[in-house]
């Protein structure tokens, strides 16, 4: 257990330093200029060569990409995230502020789709070569082909501009005090973007699921058991959820990665207060340190759902315990 607890810890370490280094070289490599492009080519253009040098020196522009990274991994050290420039608000205190919409809409999103990808998986699976089957496969097959921002906007465009039943975006209605917003008024606007991120995460589940759902009723204690007279329901329920739970929650985890990359473009299109919107935001403002918080963050999300699924898949067969610690 010793041996294993280092072993991830180290890979934890590794996985943290690697994200932030890349984030660092690419922003330090692209072509955006962060003081032109937060300050604007109109303001820029009546400033002073001083004031012009001050800004670039503030935003750290001029400095050479391994001293910037240096001192940013220095105060990291210490607990500091560094200055979100963009904010103008210390990082952590940005991350803490919106990391809870981004925790509520992802894990919203993520229990939705498992349930429903599961539910179909099995259904399917159960009545094979059926409409149901057919209808969820190419439901998994279309969804997972298209790209989830532009699901977002048909949902938008339906849901909230024609039909009206959601609001256009934000986490909570436009001019109303922080105090007075409900609970009421978050989940009305954190409904559809929930709904269209789980949509799009159901594909992988459901055609998991099938498989495996058609492999059990193939088994002969399932054979025996229609032959006893049971129904379809009834031998799954009895027989097949408890093979069937365990391989669909590993796969669950596992997607993680995919929850919060598609949240990035749900968030964006739905103007979202979340980490995934920070991002863009700190993309095209060149803001470094927030980028690589956020690139911390996420990377520890996807580091612990990756090694929750990895122990499940151990539990699932021991023989992979066994590779693991050979």
């Amino acid at each position: 257990m010793g041996r294993f607890l280092a072993h991830v810890a180290i890979k934890f370490a590794l996985l943290m330093l690697a994200s932030s280094l890349v984030v660092f070289a690419l922003v330090s490599a692209s072509p955006i200029d962060p003081v032109s492009a937060n300050v604007g080519q109109a303001a820029l253009a009546t400033m002073s060569v001083e004031q012009r040098a001050e800004l670039s020196e503030y935003w750290g522009s001029d400095t050479p990409f391994w001293e910037r990274y240096a001192s940013w991994i220095g105060a990291l050290a210490h607990g500091d995230m560094g200055m979100s420039l963009r904010f103008n608000a210390p990082v952590e205190q940005v991350i803490a502020q919106r990391a809870l919409n981004s925790l509520a809409l992802m894990s919203l999103a993520w229990v939705a789709s498992g349930v429903l990808g599961f539910t179909l998986g099995v259904v399917a699976g159960a009545h094979r070569d059926s409409m149901i089957d057919r209808f969820t496969k190419a439901y998994c097959f279309v969804l997972a082909a298209s790209p989830t921002f532009w699901v977002a906007l048909l949902m938008l465009i339906v849901f909230s501009v024609v039909l009206g039943w959601f609001p256009v975006g934000f986490s909570a209605p436009i001019g109303k005090a922080a105090s007075e917003v409900t609970f009421l008024d978050a989940l009305h606007h954190l409904a559809l973007p929930a709904i269209t991120l789980s949509l799009v995460g159901v594909a992988n589940v459901a055609l998991h699921t099938r498989e495996k759902t058609i492999d059990v009723m193939a088994q002969p204690f399932v054979r025996l058991a229609r032959a006893r007279g049971q129904s379809n329901a009834r031998v799954i329920v009895r027989h097949g959820l408890r093979n069937l739970a365990l391989p669909a929650i590993t796969l669950q985890f596992t997607q993680i990665a995919e929850i919060f990359g598609g949240s990035v473009l749900v968030e964006q299109v739905f103007s979202y207060p979340g980490l995934g919107q920070a991002a863009v935001v700190a993309g095209i403002g060149g803001d470094a340190a927030l980028l690589a918080g956020i690139a911390l963050v996420s990377a520890a999300l996807v580091f612990g759902g990756n090694l929750i699924a990895n122990i499940l898949y151990g539990v699932i067969d021991p023989r992979l315990r066994e590779v693991h610690h050979g």
